[in-house]
This record gives C-alpha cells, sequence and structure tokens, in this order.
C-alpha cells in the first residue's frame, strides 16, 4: 500500500486557506450592540492573535485556536506543524502556554483512522517540546482533513504585547524567513528540490517560545506572528491600530534565499492572490517578485517585533543571548498617504 498524501485531501495547505482578510471583515461586522467585558483585554476588535483576560493580581489569561488543512503529506508532521503554528498565537501575546486542546476534523470513510493517529502523535510531540499537556479534544467527520489546537496560555499584565499599540520610531524586526507558501505549493507540484523543502518544514517545526522573552522587554511596543496574510497584512494590522505607516527595505527582509527558481515557475499559492486583493490598494507599487513575497501565505511563519530605535543594540545583544541573530528591516513611521512603503 502506498503511502497516503495528505495535501491530495485538501483544497488549501495551511495557512493558505485561511479566509482572505476582506472577506474576514464582512463576516466579523456586527451591527449587535457591543457587550461590554472590562476584564476582556483583547477581544476581536484589535484583530489580534488572541484573546487576553484579566484574572486580577496582575495576571491574564490567553486563549487562542487555530487550525487548518493539510500543508504536508506525512501525518505526524502535518499534526506538529499545526500544533507549533496554533501555540505561536500564545507567545505572539507574550504569553506562555500552558494546555492544549486538540481539534479533529477527519474524512474518515477515506484516509484510514491509523493516519489520523499519526496526525495526534505529531502534536503530542510538539506539545511535550513545549511543556504543555494535550489535554484533550473534540473530532468530527468531515469532507476533508483538519487539525489544530485550541491552546490557553498565562502572562504577567506588564507583559502583555498588542498588535495594535505600537510607536512611530521603532524598528521592524522579523525571527523567521518568509516563502513557506511559494515553497510548499511547489512541493504539491512535484517542482521542489528536497533540500529546500526541508528547510521550510524546519522552518514550520520551529516553536515561537522568544515570545515569551520578548514580553518582557518594555522597549518593545508591540508585537504579532506572521501567518495566512504574509507580512503585509499583519504589518497593516499594527500600522492601521497603531494609527501609523511603515517604510520597509526590500533586500533586508529576512526570505528563503533559493526562491527565485519557484516564482519563475509560478509556485504561487491562491491565498497570496486573494491577500494582496484585500489590502494592495494600501501599500506602495511593488514588482511582481516583491508583491508574490510580501503578500506569500506563511504557516507557522515568524514573530514581527517593534523596538524603539534608541533601543536597537541592546534588543540585538538580547536576541543573541536567546540564540538569535535579528536585524531590521524597517521601521513604523507617523501616518502616511499609503500604509506601507517599500523601496
Amino acid at each position: 500500500m502506498e503511502p497516503i498524501k495528505l495535501t491530495q485531501y485538501s483544497h488549501g495547505a495551511g495557512c493558505g486557506c485561511k479566509i482572505s482578510p476582506a472577506v474576514l471583515e464582512t463576516i466579523l461586522h456586527s451591527d449587535a450592540p457591543k457587550a461590554i467585558f472590562p476584564e476582556l483585554l483583547v477581544g476581536n476588535e484589535s484583530k489580534d492573535d488572541a484573546a487576553v483576560y484579566d484574572i486580577g493580581d496582575g495576571m491574564c489569561i490567553v486563549s487562542t485556536t487555530d487550525f487548518f488543512m493539510p500543508i504536508v503529506d506525512d501525518p505526524a508532521t502535518f499534526g506538529a506543524i499545526a500544533s507549533v503554528n496554533a501555540i505561536s498565537d500564545i507567545y505572539a501575546m507574550g504569553g506562555e502556554p500552558f494546555m492544549a486542546i486538540a481539534i479533529l476534523g477527519w474524512p474518515i470513510n477515506k484516509i484510514p483512522a491509523e493516519v489520523a493517529k499519526g496526525v495526534l502523535e505529531g502534536s503530542r510531540k510538539v506539545c511535550l517540546e513545549a511543556e504543555i499537556p494535550l489535554a484533550g479534544g473534540h473530532s468530527i467527520d468531515c469532507p476533508e482533513p483538519v487539525f489544530g489546537l485550541a491552546v490557553t496560555g498565562k502572562l504577567k499584565k506588564e507583559n502583555l504585547k498588542r498588535n495594535d499599540t505600537a510607536r512611530a520610531n521603532s524598528l521592524l524586526y522579523l525571527t523567521k524567513s518568509l516563502g513557506i507558501g511559494i515553497i510548499t505549493t511547489a512541493q504539491k507540484k512535484g517542482i521542489v528540490q528536497q533540500a529546500h523543502y526541508q528547510r521550510a518544514v524546519d522552518s514550520m517545526l520551529t516553536l515561537n517560545w522568544l515570545g515569551a522573552e520578548v514580553g518582557k522587554l518594555k522597549y518593545v511596543s508591540a508585537m504579532t506572528d506572521v501567518t495566512g496574510f504574509g507580512l503585509l497584512g499583519h504589518l497593516c494590522e499594527v500600522c492601521e491600530g497603531s494609527g501609523l505607516s511603515a517604510e520597509i527595505e526590500f533586500n533586508k527582509v529576512p526570505v528563503f534565499d533559493f526562491l527565485e527558481e519557484y516564482i519563475q515557475q509560478k509556485s504561487m499559492p491562491g491565498g497570496t492572490t486573494r491577500n494582496w486583493e484585500s489590502y494592495g490598494s494600501k501599500i506602495s507599487p511593488l514588482s511582481e517578485k516583491q508583491k508574490v513575497i510580501l503578500s506569500d501565505p506563511q504557516t507557522s511563519g515568524g514573530l514581527l517585533i517593534v523596538v524603539d530605535e534608541e533601543k536597537q543594540e541592546e534588543f540585538e545583544k538580547e536576541m543573541q543571548s536567546h540564540d538569535y541573530t535579528l536585524k531590521p528591516f524597517g521601521r513604523l513611521t507617523n501616518k502616511e498617504a499609503n500604509v506601507i512603503e517599500v523601496k
């Protein structure tokens, strides 16, 4: 029996199957009276990574959920990537995860239960790495395989990092290279080099635990993770939420160094086009290459960190102590005509 290729059962891969920012805005809009919950510090309004609830004594609970269809064929790797991606939302708020619940949708008449077992095994491995229990979950019979986690975390209120509190004249850092959507699409088309594919997988399997450390830094005014909306989409959320604009130096943006050959072969996920159609009017004119890379949907992407400019040296030394070598790729400015200017 040949190994089952999970990606053949999904119409969209990983975070590339997210609903576009423009459509999501329509879905979330409500004319109903807004309920007031004073203890809810972060809810739906700011389009942030997770909800944050103040439980008193300077402590907060952080809650999130994230799930998607297969982005890789191997069951355990799919479960692991989906889990890293979900846990990242807790880290992106500056928090520490402490428990996860599994979400499983499975086409039980198409794919054997043993394959789903492999997905859960991959998830358990990641949860063990993050030092949290996979404490339960829920499953349904579903036309396409779906997996993810609902994750609960905690943080000190003073360490909370939002995506709408950025300050002008701050520097922008990204902890993972862009290009995941391009590479995983190339894999699905059968044109990817194995070494390139493995680098993308390794990136997706890397926990964003650094966010819990960044949460302790007062000179970091905002943070989010870069996932399905691409760098431009998530940076737009930071800028618009904070009433600012951004300047990006494209040649300084961290990207995988082998994307060119796949871009030439039109290896781009559909999510790239949906992303650009949602926010392209807010961005300065781009070349096709810039558009494809900066709008590329990331699955289990890196942290976008906003740092006070005068603390650049201190921040980079702090990151070096955690074995991260980071350099800025742009800055935030006072509000301009374009939300983001790419140079």
